[in-house]
């Protein structure tokens, strides 16, 4: 295991990370727009809620969930009072969730921009993706950044099958690294798949079932956030 969980990015491997630049058109002129993809179960409503709990206090946030056929999600994180319920909006895709944040970006953009003026100024929204495999990435018409969630319970190769998801997203997130022991994964052969497979991204590690397991995740988010708003 890395000896910290911060977001590391000190290799590269020749990788192009243009398609990481701001629109010029319209960086500050809007809230920044995270998406946060994965597998079912990797974590994606755990990190939200963490990430909604650290920095509501200092931003103004909204978040648009994604479920195929019923709001679970978003009801999930009105349940933990992360947010105020009306700043949590839900889209139900009617199919698999990739079509909503990749293919025909319509209904989640309609609630974003709703989201976006009911309660403006708005400084973050994050868009969650419903459940989805590692080729479940966000379409960059919708969001500014991705994070991609795996989890350690899938075992130590899933770094290893790439993926856009893995390969491409501005953040991976390597989640339950608590769950390592028990599944007989190699959190070190996860971080050195993940670099070659990333070049110079950066990886996060997190245990969300601890208090402060997302802080790492929340630093890089405000750390966009600056770059976005200067």
């Amino acid at each position: 295991m890395p000896p910290d969980h911060q977001p590391s990015h000190d290799h590269d491997h020749g990788h192009d990370h243009s398609h990481s630049t701001f629109p010029s058109s319209v960086q500050g002129t809007r809230p920044l727009r995270i998406g946060i993809g994965g597998p079912v179960g990797s974590g994606k409503t755990a990190l939200t809620a963490a990430l909604c709990r650290l920095l509501a206090n200092e931003l103004s946030m909204v978040v648009v969930t994604n479920d195929i056929f019923t709001t679970e999600d978003a009801e999930a994180l009105r349940r933990m009072a992360v947010l105020p319920d009306n700043r949590i909006v839900p889209v139900e895709t009617g199919a698999c969730p990739h079509t909503a944040i990749r293919d025909d970006i319509s209904a989640n953009l309609d609630a974003v921009e709703r989201l976006e003026a009911l309660h403006a100024p708005v400084d973050l929204t994050l868009i969650e993706s419903g459940g989805d495999n590692l080729t479940a990435i966000f379409s960059r018409a919708l969001v500014d950044r991705q994070i991609f969630v795996i989890d350690v319970a899938g075992g130590d190769k899933v770094p290893r099958k790439g993926g856009p998801g893995v390969t491409t997203a501005d953040l991976l997130v390597i989640n339950k690294t608590d769950l390592a022991p028990l599944v007989n994964a190699d959190l070190s052969v996860m971080d050195r798949d993940a670099k070659i497979r990333r070049g110079d991204l950066p990886i996060c590690f997190t245990s969300l079932v601890q208090p402060a397991g997302a802080s790492a995740v929340a630093e890089w988010v405000r750390a966009q956030i600056a770059a976005w708003t200067s």
